[in-house]
């Protein structure tokens, strides 16, 4: 008897519910990003590797690629560094103090990248909050000027991509019994030593989350720099604006563009593999 033969997958309604976005993603996304390849790949003799050539043999775009990866580490480091706790702090609040903290965290995210980093021009003045308070607790003899600056910078970026840091820690937290470390006290494990042979083995899936996050982000803002430190200070990602925008160079856009997009993908994919050997070994 001549087995039946298999039913196309084309035919099911529920992989037919996914073609509206799979169009979307190919239209919007796909395609844009194949234009972009082929474009710093393409030069007037046909196919080359001459655009990355050049960019690679100028000094300043070393000086732009470093720009792009030391603010992203140092925003991350900062997320990090507050995000940890306040993970912590969320997933053991009581009932009604989660649902507050959760609010907070959630809710400025509502708000435009725009809003929030003019917001912050207004904080980083030399009369604006933080300056104010530094000379109110002696640490400035008088009001100094944070705006335009890469401390600027960092403190914006950081306090716009915080709460990609916290909830994928905060999510992982929340599993962990907190009993485990009541058992290694029992046991007679310092805190220190309970935190990192325990607490910090099994919530290292949600911190390479966030790290992931936080840095695939802060390596490709545009509006924030923009914004908060000027055309000084060039990133990738204002290069590429700059490149497309101003100099209508779309060779040199779309070679950084590539590039920024490589730096992206090597984050997630990297974070990716990290997770699920972590969370294997866990």
């Amino acid at each position: 008897m001549k087995p039946a033969a298999a039913p196309s997958p084309w035919r099911d309604p529920v992989v037919l519910l996914a073609v509206p976005a799979l169009l979307y993603l190919v239209l919007l996304y796909a395609l844009p990003l194949l234009w972009l390849l082929a474009k710093s790949f393409v030069g007037a003799d046909g196919l080359t590797l001459r655009p990355y050539v050049d960019f690679f043999a100028d000094p300043f775009n070393w000086r732009v690629v470093w720009n792009t990866l030391g603010i992203a580490l140092w925003v991350t480091l900062v997320c990090l560094v507050i995000g940890y706790p306040a993970a912590f702090a969320l997933a053991r609040a009581g009932a009604a103090l989660q649902i507050a903290m959760l609010v907070a965290i959630i809710l400025p995210l509502s708000v435009g990248v725009v809003v929030k980093s003019f917001a912050w021009q207004i904080v980083l003045r030399r009369d604006g909050v933080i300056s104010q308070f530094l000379v109110g607790i002696g640490l400035w003899d008088e009001p100094q000027r944070l705006l335009f600056t890469e401390t600027g910078l960092v403190l914006g970026a950081a306090n716009i991509f915080l709460p990609f840091m916290i909830l994928p820690i905060y999510s992982v937290v929340k599993l962990i019994d907190p009993r485990l470390l009541e058992a290694g006290a029992t046991l007679g494990a310092a805190p220190l030593y309970r935190f990192v042979k325990i607490m910090l083995p099994l919530t290292l899936p949600g911190v390479v989350s966030g790290i992931a996050f936080v840095f695939s982000m802060s390596v490709s803002m545009y509006v924030i720099p923009s914004l908060l430190i000027g055309d000084r200070f060039q990133t990738l990602s204002t290069l590429t604006g700059r490149s497309f925008l101003f100099m209508r160079n779309e060779q040199l856009g779309s070679t950084t563009a590539v590039i920024l997009l490589a730096l992206a993908i090597g984050v997630v994919v990297g974070s990716s593999w990290l997770a699920r050997r972590l969370g294997s070994s866990a």
